[in-house]
């Protein structure tokens, strides 16, 4: 106060740009200074000790801080405040968008979309890492007793906050949409039926009762088979004689004789025995 009392009055003097140049200058020496007068520091690693003391001192802050809060009346919120609160949010949105500069857009590479991927699959590999081992713990029937009466009070809670609705009477018009969506339902599940089912075998059971009415359908196309044959048992087709059937007729009772008398055999054993005689020959 002393101080300020024995301070005359001053004469302002404007801020020109070389006292603008100066101060930066200023600033920048201190910083210089600064630095140079800071000495070599020894790292030292984060241990378990400080992460656990670095923890307790932000709970410590938190609860703190909340206890330095004090009470507060709350207000309703009017629509007054929600029209005000719109128009900030719009007013805030116009300004943001007219503060933004004119930007060149860039096209996406093949490079770009490489460095992409592989930055999305590193992330997916470190948050893998870090995520600790779960203790899987089975259901058991008090669970599931409980989730289904959450899911019953859910139901019913839903059903109270459920507002009166006003009935439509039902028009032609609402009618003639209602048949074209059937319509178009049925074409696209005829469309997916065909895609997925058709032309797909069903996997059946081989159940006993199965196999006993295969076995019945075997007996009963028996018994048809035999009685068909006994049916068509002396009767006989005609058949058109042709040279080359003629042909093949008469090889074939050829081949019959042969083998009937047994010439095939004989010329197989003469043919030995002139073999033979030929090496007596050559070694005589």
């Amino acid at each position: 106060v002393l101080y300020k009392e024995s301070v005359g009055m001053g004469t302002p003097t404007p801020v020109t740009p070389e006292m603008e140049r100066v101060k930066r200058n200023q600033e920048i020496c201190s910083s210089v200074l600064y630095k140079e007068n800071i000495g070599k520091a020894t790292p030292t690693p984060v241990t378990p000790e400080m992460e656990r003391v670095k923890r307790n001192q932000e709970i410590i802050s938190s609860v703190l801080y909340k206890e330095n809060v004090g009470k507060v009346t709350p207000t309703p919120l009017t629509p007054e405040m929600e029209r005000v609160k719109r128009n900030q949010e719009i007013i805030s949105s116009v300004l943001y968008k007219e503060n933004v500069g004119h930007a060149t857009p860039t096209p996406v590479t093949p490079e770009m979309e490489r460095v992409k991927r592989n930055q999305e699959q590193i992330s997916s590999v470190a948050y893998r890492e870090g995520l600790g081992k779960a203790t899987p713990s089975p259901v058991t029937p008090e669970m599931e007793r409980a989730k289904r009466s959450q899911e019953q009070l859910s139901s019913v809670l839903y059903k109270e906050h459920m507002a009166k609705g006003t009935p439509t009477p039902l028009t032609p018009e609402m009618e003639r949409a209602k048949r074209n969506q059937e319509n178009i339902s049925s074409v696209l599940y005829s469309d997916s039926f065909r895609k997925q089912v058709q032309g797909k075998a069903a996997y059946v059971l081989d159940t006993p009762e199965l196999r006993r009415v295969r076995e019945t359908q075997k007996h009963i196309s028996t018994v048809k088979y035999h009685e068909d044959f006994e049916k068509s048992k002396g009767s006989f087709t005609p058949v058109v004689t042709d040279p080359i059937t003629e042909r093949v007729k008469k090889n074939m009772q050829d081949f019959s004789d042969i083998s009937y008398r047994g010439i095939q055999r004989r010329v197989v054993e003469m043919e030995r025995k002139r073999v033979d005689q030929d090496q007596e020959n050559l070694t005589g």
